[in-house]
This record gives structure tokens, C-alpha cells and sequence, in this order.
């Protein structure tokens, strides 16, 4: 039954909302100084790509090839924020791979030349550099992620539509997206404005730290964005950094959700889990012991919920690490010792970790990454020696001397390569100034002849 008030009160109540207030006093919250704080170190990204695929075929049959035989580029834009002084910057795998050129801008005016770092295409993360020696570079410190709550205010600034340095206000909407952009979703979902060009661009919690980068949105609807967690771009940044990639531990089994009829029919407390429907034979898994059937249910003794979280716990581990998993099996608990392997490089992205004792990466200057042929690629194809190439960075001296990721090398300045480790030695060997002459072999049977100068 509702209460009725008297009149008289709700005018007296009126009375003391309405009384007169001073200018200051009246004056309206503003993230104007959140903003002003760290806009500084959010960059836009103008990047020059080839035209490849069907975007190619797009284009008009004049347009296919640039002058002297090359292929045409396109432009492309994006966003990303500095994370360092030194003039590291975060930014979208999907924003620079490929690029040609790389150039940053600052919202002071100052732009600089970039270089990729690192890339990992299964969480479009990415680590450039600004070239030469700039100076005062301001940046920004990544925070928690983990710590956002759904409802928190957010603040995304970025480059939409090539409009430099916009700003947009929303919340967190949700958090452990899994929109199937890849293994290791866990997005945070936002509705503050992003749109095409905020792509790497930076997520602020109201502290001015970063907890997220844009990463994707829902182009069928309004308002709906997504954001890579902070959190997972801390634990990435050193392999980027020194590595260029990520290598990720693996545990050779495929897991699926277990549901309310499953977790019954298995005698699962709780009702959640990871349920092993295969395992891998001589993987990390079948030698610890885990069978078919088994639910993992906690990893190191944190919890695993489902399928898609025991799949982000294990490839945040590094490959040999040792770990604890705790599975239920037939309705008993037990406690199994894993040794993790390294994940397959099944995407064939050259994330391949080079052998510990190797001791040699490959050469930075050249941006070329090498690896031993597999076995069965030399079955396959007859090619019995060389050095395989998984990855060419994008402007590098390797990539403008024509090496493709893809070609094997097999002759070195006319002498055969029987290695990777042996064109390894050799390449270091190599002076700046120095021109190599490296004989390809392409599987399918094409052969060519690259020559890269050495900076």
C-alpha cells in the first residue's frame, strides 16, 4: 500500500533542493583532467600495406600492378597508446601486420617511423617501436583488468575514421567475452564509442590507466565493443618484446564444456570443468597420466570453469613448466604432475620456439626467423636440406630482398645450406654492407635466387 505524504512536506523538500548554490558549487563533474592527463600518449597509426586477395582482384585491371611491376598498396589507419619512454607502443596485431610503412603520431604533432617489435595474431596484439631517439615521449601505465567491474566507467580515445584524438565515454558491460575471435578470448565488452581507426587505441579506467585495447566491435548493432584485458597484454609483453612472438605451453588433449547432464553422468561437484575427450598420444597429458573422460577442474590450484578457461591458463604458461592438475575421474579426485610442451604451430604464424640449445635467435637486422625443416615436409616434398622460413618482418631487408614465409633456403652464396643452424652462423657472420645470395626452393617445385643487403 503506498504512503501518502502531505503536500506541505513536499514543497518544504522542494524548498531546500532549490536553494540558491555559489558558481562553484554549481559547476558539473568533468573527465576534462583525466583526459588532458593522458591523451598525450595515445597515438594514431598510419600504415601503407600491399593490396592482397580478393581486395586485389577489386581493384580495376590497371590498378593491379604499380609502375615497374610491383604491386599496388592500399592506406590503413589505427590507434595505440605508449606503454614506455622509449617509445614502445601497444597497438593491434590486425593494425600493422603487413605493413610496408609504419608512421606514429603524437597529439603534440610530432610523428615518427615505426618498427614492428612483436605480433601475435591469436589475441591481435601488437608491440612497435618508434624509430631514432625521440625525446619526452609521455606514456601510460597498463592497470588491472581483472579489477574492473561491470558498471565501471570507461574512457576509449583513438583515431575513428581518422578523426585524431577522439574521446568516448561508456562503461564495462560485461567481461570473458568469447566472441570466437580466436583460443584465448576473454574481452572485456564495452559501450563507449569505437569504431574503425580505434583499433589498438587504448581503454582507460578512471584512474588513467589502461585496461584495455580496442580491439573489435559488433558492426551489426550499436554500442556493443571489445576490448583485449590489459591483464593479458601484460603477461605477452616480454615475448614480444625480446622474442617477436609468443610460444605458449601446450597440454595435448581437446577439452569441451562439461553440462548440467555430463557433470551427472560423471559425478562432477560443482558442475563445471574442462571434460577431456582426447588426448594426444605422447603428449604432455597422456605422459602425466590423463585419460578420456577425466574433468579437469582446477590448474595449479586455480579453478577451471570450462573448456576455453583451461585453454587461456595453459597457454599463459611457458612451454616445460611444470603444473598441478587437479581432475576428477570416475567421481574420485586426484592430483596429476604435467610437464607442458610448446602449442603446435597449427595456425602456421612461425611462432616456433628455437631449440634451447641453439643458443643463437635469429638475426633482428635481417627480420628473418628460420627453422629446421620438418621430417615430413621433406618426405613430402623431397627437399632433404635447408632452412625453412616462418616468418619475414614486414619492411624488413629479408622481406624487400623477396623471401616469403614459406621458402626454404638451400644454398648460401652458392654453398649448400644443410641447416638452420648452420645458415644461422653464417648469417651472422655477415657484415654491414655485405650482400647475400640466397637459393630458394618454393614446395610445389618453384626456385628462385634472392639477394639481401645486410644493414
Amino acid at each position: 500500500m503506498s504512503r501518502l505524504v502531505p503536500l506541505a512536506t513536499l514543497l518544504s523538500a522542494s524548498l531546500v533542493v532549490a536553494q540558491p548554490v555559489t558558481p562553484k558549487e554549481a559547476q558539473l563533474p568533468s573527465l576534462a583532467p583525466l583526459v588532458e592527463s593522458v591523451k598525450g600518449a595515445v597515438v594514431n597509426i598510419d600504415v601503407r600495406k600491399e593490396v592482397k586477395g580478393d581486395e586485389l582482384l577489386s581493384l580495376p585491371l590497371p590498378m593491379r600492378q604499380r609502375r615497374g611491376g610491383a604491386p599496388p598498396t592500399a592506406p590503413g589507419t589505427g590507434s595505440g597508446v605508449i606503454i614506455d619512454s622509449k617509445g614502445l607502443v601497444l597497438t593491434n596485431n590486425h593494425v600493422v601486420a603487413d605493413a610496408l610503412t609504419i608512421r606514429v603520431r603524437l597529439d603534440d604533432g610530432r610523428a615518427f617511423d615505426a618498427d614492428i617489435l612483436g605480433r601475435d595474431p591469436l589475441t591481435d596484439l601488437a608491440l612497435i617501436k618508434l624509430k631514432g631517439k625521440p625525446e619526452k615521449l609521455p606514456s601510460v601505465a597498463l592497470g588491472d583488468s581483472s579489477a574492473m567491474r561491470v558498471g565501471d566507467f570507461v574512457v576509449a580515445i583513438g583515431n575513428p575514421f581518422a578523426l585524431a584524438h577522439s574521446v568516448t565515454l561508456g562503461i564495462i558491460s560485461a567481461k570473458d567475452r568469447d566472441i570466437s575471435a580466436g583460443p584465448y578470448d576473454q574481452f572485456l565488452q564495452t559501450d563507449a564509442a569505437i569504431n574503425p581507426g580505434n583499433s589498438g587505441g587504448p581503454l582507460f579506467n578512471l584512474k588513467g590507466e589502461v585496461i584495455g585495447i580496442n580491439t573489435a566491435i559488433n558492426a551489426a548493432a550499436n554500442s556493443i565493443g571489445f576490448s583485449v584485458p590489459s591483464n593479458l597484454a601484460k603477461a605477452l609483453l616480454p615475448q614480444l618484446e625480446t622474442k617477436g612472438f609468443v610460444v605458449r605451453g601446450w597440454l595435448g588433449i581437446a577439452p569441451q564444456d562439461v553440462s548440467g547432464a555430463l557433470a551427472r553422468a560423471l559425478n562432477v561437484p560443482g558442475g563445471e570443468g574442462a571434460l577431456v575427450i582426447n588426448v594426444n598420444e605422447n603428449g604432455p597429458a597422456a605422459k602425466a597420466g590423463i585419460k578420456e573422460e577425466d574433468v579437469i577442474v582446477a590448474l595449479d590450484g586455480v579453478k577451471v570453469t570450462n573448456a576455453s578457461g583451461l585453454v587461456r591458463l595453459v597457454g599463459l604458461k611457458r612451454p616445460d613448466a611444470p603444473a598441478t592438475l587437479s581432475v576428477i575421474r570416475q567421481g574420485k579426485a586426484l592430483e596429476l604432475k604435467v610437464t607442458l610442451g610448446t602449442r603446435p604451430d597449427v595456425e602456421g604464424l612461425g611462432a616456433v620456439e628455437r631449440p634451447e640449445s641453439s643458443g643463437e635467435a635469429p638475426p633482428p637486422r635481417l627480420g628473418l626467423s628460420l627453422d629446421d625443416l620438418d621430417p615430413r615436409f621433406s618426405s613430402a616434398t623431397g627437399i632433404r636440406g635447408g632452412a625453412a622460413v616462418v616468418e619475414v618482418a614486414p619492411g624488413s631487408p629479408a622481406e624487400k630482398g623477396g623471401l616469403r614465409r614459406g621458402m626454404v633456403v638451400t644454398e648460401l652464396n652458392h654453398k649448400p645450406v644443410k641447416s638452420r643452424d648452420e645458415l644461422m652462423k653464417e648469417l651472422k657472420a655477415t657484415k654491414s654492407g655485405d650482400v647475400v645470395l640466397l637459393r630458394t626452393v618454393v614446395p610445389g617445385g618453384g626456385r628462385g635466387l634472392q639477394a639481401i643487403e645486410v644493414p
